[in-house]
């Protein structure tokens, strides 16, 4: 090889080294953003906590980096057949990493099982009932980060539950 490829061959290993290194990390807002991915499936039988579960998934970003926690409350699944958001998971502390405080990822989460909702009151919820059965349930999700920002609100797939 003479002088002159060899002068060129770095040449270039040197520009993709420059070119590698200026370039910017993202930039995201400080409030967490998510974005839903999808559900594992869209049925479950009605029940308890451990009758049936499927998986969501959602991406998020964050830019200042203040996801996860060791003792609160981050995730928040809302019922919109009755508004309750009595649905919470914890995400995990996610340590800061290089110059840039901006993270981002995908999160997935076992939904365990609700009960049925009824149109008639006099029918207790997570009974059997065969004039009904089945009750659609869809939830929305937020996260909240440690600085107390809210993401945005995403819809989930509608969910059929076996009422049966």
């Amino acid at each position: 090889m003479n002088f002159l490829q060899r002068s060129a061959k770095y040449s270039i290993i040197a520009l993709s080294l420059l070119v590698f290194g200026c370039i910017n990390a993202p930039q995201y807002p400080i409030e967490p953003e998510i974005k839903y991915i999808g559900l594992s499936r869209n049925t479950m039988k009605q029940g308890n906590f451990s009758t049936d579960s499927l998986s969501v998934k959602f991406s998020f970003t964050d830019g200042d980096g203040d996801l996860g926690s060791d003792d609160s409350l981050s995730i928040f699944l809302i019922d919109t057949r009755d508004n309750s958001d009595n649905i919470k998971y914890k995400i995990p502390l996610i340590p800061e990493a290089g110059a840039s405080k901006g993270i981002s990822g995908e999160v997935k989460l076992v939904l365990f099982s609700t009960c049925c909702i009824f149109d008639d009151p006099f029918i207790t919820p997570c009974t059997s009932n065969e004039n009904e059965p089945s009750d659609t349930v869809v939830y929305q999700l937020y996260i909240e980060d440690r600085a107390g920002h809210q993401s945005n609100v995403i819809d989930l797939d509608p969910i059929i539950l076996d009422c049966r």
